[in-house]
């Protein structure tokens, strides 16, 4: 069985390279970029990775079109800002090593980084992700926000234990400016498009609700400060998505960067 480790970037010359690296156990590494300005792609070169540069149409088909542009029907979907543990490349090499996946579609946990430490509480682990599939058995769900790999109906998914390490936020302000120019407009456009909708009431009640979920009920208060400003974070991006949602139903226009 061979499988092709696909990633998806776009100036991310600080990243790639740890990315690739971490899964040079793969048949294949494949970076499709979007037209990076920096030396993503020739650091990619540079690793033995064969490049295809794609004009982005969005997080979902960019993830489908480096699926399908794979020289293998086995992928392994790696973002830039995500390395794969030891242990984690154990368990996959372990499944290579016996000739066929033993089932259609494997998720993994993913470990995220924040303020130097590995957060292992609140909303933001174990965060499975389905990672390991045969594009044949499946493909990504075209959506707008968080999109995920979406199997087809009867095929199998297992489990795999070892972490993926996400590093996504660079710092406070980061994370603030994630969730104001892409998560919280995105979210409420998706939201919107689904049909949901919002009011002065559920803007209010967001809020609390969030952080209560994240640092109380999900044990975010064991990640320390670390998880205190997650559960902070997380009820500003809950209040700003409702604040959106209702722009938009009042015929406001809500955009992403």
């Amino acid at each position: 069985m061979k499988i092709s480790a696909v990633i998806i970037a776009r100036d991310e010359e600080a990243k790639i390279a740890d990315a690739i690296r971490s899964v040079a156990w793969a048949d294949e590494v494949l970076l499709v970029d979007s037209g990076s300005t920096d030396r993503t792609r020739d650091i990619a070169e540079g690793l033995g990775t064969r490049v295809v540069v794609n004009e982005w149409p969005g997080f979902a088909a960019q993830k489908q079109f480096a699926a399908d542009a794979a020289a293998n029907d086995v992928i392994f979907s790696l973002d830039a800002d995500e390395t794969v543990s030891e242990e984690l490349k154990r368990e996959i090499v372990g499944i290579k090593s016996g000739g066929e996946l033993r089932f259609d579609g494997m998720t993994v946990p993913r470990a995220s980084l924040y303020m130097g430490r590995e957060i292992r509480h609140g909303s933001w682990y174990p965060d499975r992700q389905l990672r390991l599939f045969d594009r044949r058995k499946g493909s990504w769900k075209q959506v707008v926000i968080h999109e995920s790999v979406e199997m087809q109906p009867g095929a199998t998914i297992g489990k795999l234990n070892g972490d993926l390490i996400h590093r996504s936020v660079e710092s406070v302000g980061h994370h603030a400016r994630m969730i104001a120019e892409r998560y919280a407009p995105l979210g409420a456009r998706s939201a919107y498009d689904q049909g949901r909708r919002t009011s002065p009431l559920g803007i209010l009640a967001a809020g609390p609700a969030a952080f209560i979920r994240d640092y109380v009920l999900k044990a975010g208060f064991l990640d320390g400060v670390a998880g205190l400003f997650i559960a902070v974070f997380s009820a500003y991006h809950a209040v700003l998505k409702h604040m959106m949602l209702y722009e938009l139903q009042r015929g406001g226009e809500t955009t992403a960067n």
